[in-house]
């Protein structure tokens, strides 16, 4: 039963304690005759829960389904039952319990059971993407939680002058609960974490003052106002015909602006959350009407009917260390410590807080200075146009900043369309910094001061004022990449309540080709912008490549149609020019408008010959030598031939670390699948049509791999690709198979893929196979920092680091290799790569993908006989232990092979 009122200052721990209230009975009571067939403690469960009989049904069918791997798993019965009951009712809409009761039943904490329902999807097709991301979803909302909940706990130890013992206290748990009311009333992404603890403030503010002066700290006492704002009457002249209008609840601004000196918070942002919002959720409580603190039991009421309508977590628990919600020790805030040795080395992980309120301010600090308004340099450039594009920046950004904060209050909540201009305002300033600092370097370069051209081209300013607000918005934590880049809202837009990348491109109606022109040189001249902005950008970059760039609609499509057709005013890259390295000096100038230096000299017939026999048949993209006396044909434009050369780069890194988990047994293979990628990418790129880079990856991987008979089945191909980094399970369930019509992976290969590109596919089984593409070169990107570690390809979680000090190595740590550091005689090298290559790889290779992976149970969206039935199960340790295992016998091996150099050293001196 919900918790029954209580008067304020009872004790609220025992009714906490007691939270597993029922179930919300909105559907038809179980009938427990009806599942005689099915075990008595299953049916128990679902009883418990309030479910239907038929979830009740469909859940013990998909259980049994996975009977025969449940060897892998070591949990209980209980708990795979619950696992199963969250995904059918989450898939049919049918949930009849909060995640908080069927965590209770089956005593398990929020990470652990998503770990769980994740690792039922043996078939690939277990979960659905809708599981998936209504448990992407509940991890966010409790990590956000979890991080709010451990500042509260420290920054209420600073405020209230309570004994350590009374941490509990119904003081603290009605503040806590009140917090979590405001939340859930007045944010609709209650996974927000500046606002939130905007929000977290304001509550803080309202106990303060409120609260007895003796349970206070010193600080806070003197902080709080001496004068408090009466509460305001009406006239008696007005008392018989109106009720009494009272007076908008107000902060008291010196309490206010310590809270958030103390925690490095903006105070014209947490104010304007409280004049915005929770002035409206105390009046809503009605909590202005008397100078107390909030009653504990009535507010506790309120949030139990919140937390049951949304069947989410109950976060009061988060006071009683509750089981469902417990903190691993990897979770608990630290404070970062800095090592006066280490100065320059890799920097301590901050809590999630405070990372935020530091990347926040570094981004405000930045802006301070600069008004809403063009300064005087930008001013001087608009003036020397021949069109004056002033009056067209300015009504164009009335409007947009409109429409902005319109659609930003309809994501986060209505009371915050004023919030919403605020982000766009700091989003209008870093347009305006950026788009100078990009026209004094586009001065300097060229010597000319009239970008007449450029400045009155209305993409071009929309593109770099979405960068703007894309930078702003992940500054704070609004914009992410949680579902891979996929929207999940209808007609194509985004979710409400979602405005990840790439939302800012539906808000303002932009290309994502055109955004992407504008990116890097963004990155380039905001010299100021943090290591992680600048990764989210690099982020945006590659999801427009893979996937968002080849929409329905795109502007892409028309220049590559225009490029085949031999009309071109662009070039695709040519496969002869992939050797070359990345470097460029296309500048969004450029790539929004004609270069300023002439395309380069058309090599003679002879040097086309040989590029030719190279590289294979001259791709129609490739330009006609010209007749002599005939000049060249000027491009208009680079930004195709730079987002192909980007656009290969890509495609083979990840085709490389895919082949390295796959094929590391069979290295001859990768640069035949990366031909036939290449080729579909440059003249069937039609494939790609709201479909995904990796789509194309994996069914030429797969192709060349049964034309060539190495036994690899899809469904190994897509165990693996989980692994990989930034994919998403929508990549190979959800593929375009016709127009409206959606279906795996293995469908889209034999029904349109392998359709569209047999002929060529069949030719590498042939004695003549066509001549392979060029490897593309993979520089170092430009957008690297050069202290950044970098990842090694074919794994997730290796990375290497420029040395920084090697002098301060420890005597454990110098038995490293250390490049840079000097080693000793040159037969250390080999004596270190004998050892290596003596040892047993077999163990290491399976553990790293390679050889033969251990395939997935089976493929239940495999057609039969288009995809072999595997039935094969292999033995042995988890990869983890395989690792663990590898790296101890390496290390071991290594100190051996120190300690004979040693004793051979000491032998040679004496």
């Amino acid at each position: 039963m919900p918790p029954k009122r209580r008067s304020a200052g009872t004790t609220q721990n025992k009714e906490a304690r007691s939270r597993s209230s029922p179930g919300i009975t909105t559907s038809p009571e179980l009938s427990v005759k009806k599942h005689g067939d099915k075990d008595a403690d299953f049916v128990a469960l679902c009883k418990s829960l309030h479910v239907s009989d038929v979830v009740c049904e469909r859940t013990w069918k998909m259980y049994k389904s996975l009977q025969e791997s449940l060897n892998e798993f070591a949990e209980d019965e209980k708990r795979l039952w619950a696992a199963c009951l969250f995904a059918v009712v989450t898939d049919m809409d049918g949930v009849s319990f909060t995640v908080t009761q069927v965590l209770q039943a089956v005593s398990m904490n929020v990470k652990q059971f998503a770990a769980l329902v994740r690792k039922l999807d043996v078939n690939l097709d277990t979960i659905s993407t809708k599981v998936n991301s209504a448990l992407a979803r509940l991890e966010n909302e409790y990590d956000v939680t979890l991080a709010l909940h451990q500042r509260f706990e420290k920054t209420c130890r600073r405020i209230f002058a309570v004994p350590p013992e009374a941490k509990e206290s119904d003081l603290l748990r009605t503040c806590w609960t009140t917090f979590l009311l405001a939340k859930g009333r007045a944010l609709q992404m209650e996974d927000d974490l500046v606002i939130s603890f905007q929000l977290l403030l304001c509550t803080l503010e309202l106990f303060i003052k409120r609260c007895p002066p003796e349970l206070l700290q010193p600080l806070y006492q003197s902080a709080i106002s001496k004068v408090q704002s009466p509460v305001t009457r009406t006239s008696r002249r007005n008392q018989k015909n109106a009720k009494a209008r009272l007076a908008e609840p107000e902060a008291d601004a010196a309490l206010l602006e310590a809270l958030c000196k103390e925690n490095d918070c903006d105070i014209n942002e947490v104010n304007n959350v409280y004049q915005t919002s929770f002035s409206g959720f105390l009046v809503s409580l009605e909590l202005h009407k008397f100078p107390g603190l909030p009653q504990a039991a009535d507010v506790n009421r309120q949030y139990q009917e919140h937390y049951r309508k949304s069947r989410d977590i109950d976060a009061r628990l988060f006071m009683d260390n509750d089981v469902t919600l417990k903190v691993d020790a990897a979770q608990l805030e630290r404070t970062p410590k800095k090592n006066a040795m280490e100065e320059d080395s890799v920097s301590v992980p901050q809590t999630p807080i405070r990372a935020a309120m530091t990347s926040i301010q570094h981004l405000r600090g930045d802006l301070t200075s600069r008004g809403d308004r063009p300064f005087t340099n930008l001013t001087t450039y608009f003036k020397n146009c021949t069109v004056d594009p002033t009056q067209n920046v300015l009504r164009r950004l009335e409007t947009t900043g409109a429409t902005f904060s319109q659609r930003f209050a309809e994501a986060v909540g209505p009371r915050y369309i004023t919030l919403g201009k605020q982000r766009f305002t700091l989003g209008v300033k870093l347009y305006y910094k950026v788009m100078e600092a990009m026209l004094k370097s586009e001065e300097k370069r060229l010597s000319v001061p009239n970008f007449s051209k450029l400045l009155n081209n209305s993409t071009f300013h929309t593109s770099l004022l979405a960068c703007a607000l894309e930078v702003v918005m992940a500054t704070y934590g609004e914009s992410s990449f949680r579902t891979g880049g996929y929207n999940h809202g209808r007609g194509g837009g985004p979710a409400e309540g979602d405005m990840c990348f790439p939302w800012i491109l539906h808000v303002l109606d932009l290309s994502a080709f055109d955004f992407y022109k504008v990116i890097e040189s963004f990155i380039k001249t905001g010299a100021t912008l943090s290591k992680d902005i600048v990764k989210h950008l690099e982020t945006c970059e590659n999801l427009i490549m893979e996937r968002i760039a080849w929409e329905t609609g795109s502007p892409l499509f028309e220049l590559l149609k225009q490029d085949q057709e031999g009309g071109a005013t662009e070039q695709a890259e040519t496969p002869v020019s992939f050797g070359q390295a990345l470097q460029h000096e296309h500048t969004a100038a450029d790539l929004y408008l004609s270069p300023v230096r002439p395309c380069p000299r058309v090599p003679p017939p002879d040097s086309a010959a040989t590029a030719k026999s190279q590289a294979g048949p001259s791709p129609s993209s490739q330009p006609a030598p010209q007749a002599v006396g005939q000049n060249p044909r000027q491009p208009k434009s680079n930004s195709l031939s730079l987002f192909y050369k980007k656009l290969y780069r890509l495609a083979y890194t990840r085709l490389k670390v895919l082949c390295s988990y796959l094929l590391s047994s069979h290295p001859e293979l990768e640069p035949i699948i990366w031909t036939l990628f290449q080729y579909t990418l440059q003249h069937k790129y039609e494939l790609m049509r709201d479909r995904h880079l990796d789509q194309l990856m994996m069914s030429a991987m797969y192709a060349i791999c049964k034309v060539k008979g190495v036994d690899l089945r899809f469904k190994t191909i897509v165990s693996s690709y989980k692994d990989m980094a930034n994919t998403s399970q929508e990549t190979f369930m959800h593929v375009l198979i016709t127009e409206g019509n959606y279906d795996s992976i293995i469908i889209f290969y034999n029904q349109v893929f392998m359709q569209r590109l047999k002929t060529n596919i069949l030719q590498y089984a042939s004695t003549r196979p066509p001549t392979l593409s060029p490897i593309p070169q993979i520089p170092r990107s430009p957008y690297k920092f050069p202290s950044s570690p970098l990842r090694v390809p074919g794994s997730n979680n290796v990375y290497v680091s420029p040395m920084k000090n090697p002098g301060i190595m420890t005597p454990r740590s110098r038995m490293l290799v250390s490049i840079g550091e000097s080693f000793g005689p040159p037969n250390r090298f080999q004596k270190i790569n004998q050892m290596v290559n003596s040892g047993d790889r077999s163990a290491k290779r399976t553990s790293d993908h390679g050889g033969a992976p251990k395939p997935l149970k089976r493929l239940r969206f495999d057609v039969d006989g288009q995809d072999e039935p595997d039935g094969s199960k292999s033995d042995g340790d988890s990869t983890l232990i395989q690792r663990l295992n590898d790296l101890t016998s390496a290390r071991s091996r290594m100190q051996e092979q120190m300690m004979l150099e040693g004793a051979e050293s000491r032998k040679e001196l004496h």
